[in-house]
């Protein structure tokens, strides 16, 4: 059945999801930087996250998530951003006008490959719901996927929009749940399970804190390539890899090889931004992803997407200051060091909160996807020097 998911306010948010799964740190997995106080992409203030999470029979294995930038109640305020593609052998819509005017209003929605469309046409019908004259004007909302067709019924049709909606509805502030959640549900993770996850960091600039969140939908990577901290891991662990068998033993038409699969990512800051330099941070996503082991392949859709929610109101209509002209204020370009080492930093962490906080999964045709070995992982740290 479907569940829509509203994050609640529980303790040791660096250490379990809300409803107690561990989170990488909970392993001894050391990671740079200072996070907020949920570790999330919701510690930027206003961005709300919220999840459907479809697991029904033995095929059906997926869902949608939602975020919005400025909370429901904020989408009609654009926000400044950008969009940067390492491997486009994927989908975000809305990419176009993010890169042609450096902005997008309301909502985004990540699902799984087949379900993109549902999920654009649910955002236009979340907005005529709650914004009717945000939608009376025109909308190009931004829906991005990745593919979860080892586990999941990806041709079922079952994100209808009535599901997509129950995410946008259930985007609450707080804690996030991570995982086998959302549109991450029937993911997969260098050839462990998968999913959402998500990481944040703090960074000051003259003597104002802001807050650096990254969430990441990962479906990526070679089993042998996984590195977290430093530490090669999927050398390390021993675990089945049914997906590797599957992609040497399958009938045609072939499957994808190891490594393809997409990753979404999301990059929120509450810094004020102009929108070249929120491109800036998208890309150093790629170092995030870097640091966990991935060479990028060239059947996976790697998409992110950098916004700033700083400069509230300014890119409204109507919105200048009198004598026809618009104002934006931004960290200058010189200063900028430190936010982009905050999204390499929470780009790693997200990607090991989504294996961490996981279990075995087993989905269509009793295809198996395992779990990152959690008490082998913490063993590794705890002998490391």
């Amino acid at each position: 059945m479907t569940d829509a998911r509203i994050t609640r306010a529980l303790p040791g948010p660096h250490a379990a999801t809300p409803a107690g799964k561990p989170r990488a740190r909970a392993l001894g997995i050391p990671f740079d930087g200072t996070p907020g106080p949920w570790n999330a992409i919701t510690d930027v203030p206003g961005v709300e996250v919220g999840y459907a999470t479809l697991i029904e029979g033995e095929s059906v294995r997926t869902g949608v998530t939602a975020v919005h930038p400025r909370g429901a109640a904020g989408a009609p305020d654009p926000v400044i951003a950008g969009f940067f593609s390492q491997n486009g052998n994927g989908e975000m819509t809305g990419a176009s006008w993010i890169t042609e005017s450096g902005t997008f209003a309301g909502p985004v929605a990540i699902t799984n490959t087949h379900a993109v469309g549902v999920a654009h046409s649910a955002i236009i019908a979340w907005a005529v719901r709650h914004h009717p004259r945000m939608a009376d004007a025109w909308l190009l909302p931004v829906a991005a996927e990745t593919w979860d067709g080892y586990l999941n019924d990806i041709n079922g049709q079952h994100v209808t929009q009535a599901v997509a909606l129950a995410a946008l509805e259930a985007a609450a502030a707080g804690p996030v749940e991570e995982g086998s959640v959302g549109g991450g549900t029937g993911m997969n993770c260098y050839s462990f399970k998968g999913g959402s996850g998500t990481a944040s960091r703090l960074v000051g600039y003259r003597g104002t804190g802001y807050t650096v969140g990254v969430f990441v939908q990962a479906n990526f990577g070679r089993r042998e390539e996984l590195t977290l901290a430093g530490r090669p891991l999927g050398r390390l662990v021993t675990a089945p890899d049914p997906m590797a068998d599957w992609s040497i033993s399958a009938p045609p038409p072939a499957p994808p090889p190891p490594g393809a699969g997409s990753v979404i990512a999301l990059v929120a800051t509450d810094a004020p931004l102009l929108a070249p330099q929120c491109e800036a941070l998208a890309r150093r996503v790629t170092l995030g992803l870097a640091r966990t082991g991935t060479t990028g392949s060239h059947f996976s859709g790697d998409l992110f997407l950098a916004f700033s929610t700083g400069n509230p109101r300014a890119m409204m209509p109507g919105s200048d200051d009198g004598a026809g002209y618009g104002r934006l204020q931004f960290i200058p370009w010189g200063f900028i060091d430190p936010f982009y080492a905050a999204v390499v930093q929470a780009t790693e962490e997200a990607v090991a909160n989504a294996l961490v906080a996981n279990e075995d999964m087993t989905g269509q045709h009793g295809r198996i996807s395992v779990a990152l070995p959690r008490d082998q992982v913490a063993a590794i740290f705890r002998s490391a020097p």
